[in-house]
């Protein structure tokens, strides 16, 4: 088939959807909301979903993956369960600020967003843009790029819900916020959910995503998630993706970070069908510092895509890109990480790297880092690698009578070590680390405690 009239018919398809639900779709959304829906709308049906000629998504075929017309739900649809019984992974017993937002929409039998007494704000994406108005339109939908990009305008147009979090001025949290992305349902479906995390001068937060299925249907998942990074502000993300092989999951975060901001970013990517991380960050102001970390494990057909732009936009700014990824079976990967610095961005120092091991001669990997520099007094390196396990320090470990396997196990997770130290929570450091021990060495991916066996 022509893939342009596949790319017109997902171009037709969504926009009938928006038309036909428009009045399900705008309930319970605020005036301003509704009025990005509409401008995003109208970029999608423009511009559609990107096709494989498209050079950002080449070995991410996103369109095929929209046009499988999974059924979407624009209000909560009950679902039967008992979290406590079906969903006892140890990472929610975890010290945290625990939010679960059930097939894209904030799940809570009490209240829908929560006022700290340090003035924090944490809770329903769709509450806090009617009882906050003022500080959520100075930030909703201005990082994320719904003009140019289809993904991210569909997300604008469709998204009915997530979670919102305002940190404000000079305010410390201590304990981390959890929000869990559980999907749950009797039928294949398709989710879009929306994240807006706000961290004001001088602010401090931990946030940790974790993404899990719990029924063994096909699903597709396309989250857009917006941070502003304030002055001086200090913000640690991580993401923990472990869903099964039947999951589709594309994921899109946009940072703007001001002056002498620090963020650090981690993606754990244990397990999933087909996966597509897109990172932008804008360092819009002197001093910016962003790190910005992956690990993907992947094997049987899987396919992991990181896509990480960052623009260094001022002088004085530092960002260091590492992934890392274990190819295994018939899995195939992709890495496209782009430095950009603009023509004032002076003394800009900037780092990327992505390693890879293949375990298999069927496992393949795409990489390509990029740097594009337009001033001349900087410090900017890149570089990838693409290879096997080391076969001379495979040999030295097993003549100190280690076996075969346990020596193999012992170069992946010394490869991987270089990620799982960074992450900070050190309580979630040891059970990512569990996690990843235990995919490493061949077992299935679903937490200790789960009763869903996902494959």
């Amino acid at each position: 088939m022509n893939p342009e009239v596949k790319n017109i018919d997902t171009k037709e398809i969504f926009s009938q959807i928006f038309k036909d639900n428009s009045s399900e779709i705008f309930k319970g959304s605020s005036d301003y909301v509704n009025s990005i829906r509409k401008k995003a709308n109208e970029s999608f049906k423009s511009i559609g979903l990107p096709l494989k000629k498209n050079e950002k998504y080449k070995y991410s075929p996103v369109n095929e993956y929209f046009s499988k017309q999974l059924p979407q739900h624009f209000s909560p649809k009950k679902v039967e369960f008992d979290i406590k019984e079906m969903f006892q992974c140890d990472i929610p017993e975890l010290d945290t600020q625990v939010i679960l937002v059930l097939n894209g929409f904030y799940f809570s039998p009490n209240e829908s967003i929560t006022v700290f007494e340090n003035g924090v704000v944490f809770g329903s994406m769709r509450e806090a843009s009617i009882k906050f108005p003022e500080i959520f339109e100075k930030h909703f939908s201005k990082y994320a790029e719904y003009e140019n990009d289809g993904v991210t305008a569909l997300n604008t147009a469709f998204a009915q819900d997530g979670v919102f979090l305002h940190v404000p001025k000079n305010t410390v949290c201590e304990k981390p916020f959890q929000i869990i992305h559980l999907l749950l349902s009797d039928e294949a479906q398709m989710v879009q959910h929306r994240n807006l995390f706000i961290l004001d001068e001088n602010a401090e937060a931990k946030i940790l995503i974790c993404d899990h299925t719990l029924s063994n249907h096909e699903f597709l998942t396309n989250s857009v998630t917006e941070i502003y990074a304030g002055e001086n502000s200090n913000l640690d993300f991580t993401r923990v993706q472990n869903e099964h092989n039947k999951a589709i999951q594309i994921t899109n975060v946009f940072a703007q970070q001001m002056a002498n901001s620090k963020v650090s970013s981690n993606y754990i990517t244990l397990h999933g069908g087909k996966i597509r991380n897109n990172i932008s960050v804008n360092l819009a102001g002197e001093g910016a510092e962003n790190k910005s970390l992956g690990l993907y494990l992947v094997d049987d057909s899987q396919h992991v895509d990181n896509f990480i732009n960052i623009n260094h936009l001022v002088p004085n700014c530092n960002s260091n890109q590492l992934y890392k990824g274990i190819l295994d079976d018939n899995s195939t990967g992709s890495f496209n990480g782009k430095i950009y610095v603009a023509k004032d961005a002076q003394h800009t120092q900037a780092y990327q790297r992505n390693n890879n091991i293949l375990l298999t001669d069927t496992a393949k990997m795409q990489t390509r880092p990029q740097l594009e520099i337009y001033a001349d007094d900087v410090k900017c390196s890149h570089g990838a690698t693409v290879g096997q396990l080391d076969t001379d320090a495979l040999f030295y470990i097993r003549s100190r009578g280690i076996p075969y396997k346990e020596s193999m196990h012992l170069l992946m997770y010394a490869f991987a070590h270089a990620v799982l130290s960074e992450i900070k929570l050190l309580p979630l450091r040891e059970r990512v680390i569990d996690l990843v021990d235990k995919r490493l060495r061949g077992e299935l991916s679903h937490c200790n405690n789960c009763k869903m066996k996902c494959q």
